[in-house]
This record gives structure tokens, C-alpha cells and sequence, in this order.
């Protein structure tokens, strides 16, 4: 396996829509600082990047929800292994849109998540990319981080 594919990593970025119409972002801690980040991890064999994306907000943050196929952007990260050395990482974005979260998630017991506005979540993070992505993504019907056109908003509540 090449450096850049072992390097790759998928994230998610889990979003929702509140009951007044804005954006929120779940951000989730990492076991090893408490550190906010988004859900990630390694490529996993026979996912596609979106849903390895998605399994990883499963498994990190107990999200149900749909990833869209298409990345939204990448960020940089070092991820530090066990034996103290790191190795940089590239994390292709992915919006998740979260139908419901479970109680009881695999790593429940070793990480916290927490609903954030756009602008709260990017002042948490680290990367400097990572907090581009958060202060400017918009799903789709989604007005200014305010707002969503009707139909998606009754999608959303189906």
C-alpha cells in the first residue's frame, strides 16, 4: 500500500437542521486528548469513502444518518500513534445528515458529542481547514445557515 492511500483518512461531517430552521454541526471528542474533531477513520475494504465516513460517525458518535457521495473538502491532521511517533493524515470530508443518534454507540464510554452552531464548531477545532469546511458548509435549502426551503425541511421530519 502506497503512503498516500495509507494516509487517507474519511470523515463525517453529521448535520442537522434544529426546530427554528439553522444548521447545527456534531462534533465528537477523541479518546486519546478530549480534543473536538469530527468523526474519522481509516479507508475500511469493500466501502465506498461515504459510507466508511458514515460507519465511522456510527461507531465514534452513534449516528444514524446519509452520507452524500461526494466530499465537501480535506483537511490535515497528525495523528499520533501509540508508540508516540505520527504520521500526517489527509481526511476527505463527507456531510452525513443525522436522522437520529443512538443512545448506546461503540465508543460511548471513551469519547463525548455535542451539537455546535457552524461557527462554535470551527472555533473548537484544530486544523485550519477543518474550520473552513465548518464555517461554510450549507446543505442544500439552506439559506445563509438560517433557514431551509420547505420541501427539505418536510423531508427532514418524515
Amino acid at each position: 500500500m502506497s503512503d498516500r492511500k495509507r494516509n487517507t483518512q474519511y470523515g463525517a461531517l453529521p448535520y442537522d437542521i434544529d426546530h427554528h430552521g439553522k444548521l447545527r454541526i456534531l462534533l465528537v471528542t477523541t479518546r486519546g486528548t478530549g480534543r473536538w474533531i469530527v468523526p474519522k477513520g481509516w479507508p475500511m475494504r469493500f466501502l465506498q469513502p461515504h459510507k466508511a465516513a458514515a460507519r465511522e460517525a456510527f461507531e465514534e458518535a452513534g449516528v444514524i444518518g446519509k452520507a452524500k457521495r461526494k466530499p465537501i473538502g480535506t483537511f490535515e491532521y497528525d495523528k499520533i500513534a501509540d508508540d508516540g511517533s505520527s504520521v500526517r493524515c489527509k481526511v476527505h470530508v463527507f456531510p452525513l445528515n443525522v436522522e437520529r443518534l443512538e443512545e448506546n454507540w461503540r465508543e460511548a464510554l471513551q469519547r463525548r458529542r455535542q451539537w455546535f452552531k457552524p461557527d462554535e464548531a470551527a472555533e473548537l477545532v484544530s486544523e485550519p481547514e477543518l474550520k473552513d469546511i465548518l464555517r461554510n458548509y450549507r446543505p442544500n435549502g439552506v439559506k445563509s445557515g438560517k433557514k431551509l426551503v420547505d420541501e427539505e425541511q418536510d423531508s427532514l421530519h418524515r
